[in-house]
């Protein structure tokens, strides 16, 4: 764990990383860890009971709200810090490529909604899928995005 965090606090200093490189990693790592969070206190609340009737929606509202926080904040801490001079035409491309590349996952979440309440499920199975699939949209862009910066980006 701690290779981890250094990994990200060392990204906040290589003057060979851009600011929206920075972002992607920041964007990636909170939509990961508010899951997580989200995901420990939900099956923590279980205690043996089915999941669809433990208490989710505050727990759900907390997490996507903290990731949001925690991730503007840390990205005006990364461009306070940051020397790099704004966005080029590549790193527009880029970014728009990670949109693309994560809507997918968006598409996917509305579509396992709907299945689930034209199927009546209960809200807890639905609330949880688009959640789900917001969050690997989130991490798919952010992947996206880093392995582009990474390897390089062919505009297509």
């Amino acid at each position: 764990m701690s290779r981890i965090f250094d990994l990200m606090f060392g990204l906040f200093y290589f003057e060979e990383v851009t600011h929206e490189e920075k972002r992607a990693w920041i964007l990636g790592i909170a939509a990961i860890a508010s899951y997580a969070v989200y995901l420990a206190v939900i099956l923590g609340r279980a205690g043996g009971r089915p999941l669809a009737e433990v208490p989710y929606v505050a727990v759900l509202l907390w997490a996507v709200g903290a990731s949001i926080v925690v991730s503007i904040v840390a990205s005006i801490l990364a461009a306070m810090l940051s020397k790099d001079s704004g966005k080029d035409q590549r790193d527009r491309e880029i970014g728009r490529f990670g949109e693309y590349v994560g809507h997918s996952f968006v598409v996917i979440g509305a579509v396992a909604a709907l299945l689930l309440a034209m199927a009546e499920a209960p809200h807890f199975w639905i609330a949880n899928a688009v959640y789900l699939c917001f969050t690997l949209s989130a991490i798919l862009g952010s992947v996206a995005r880093i392995v582009a910066y990474r390897r390089g980006f062919q505009p297509w």
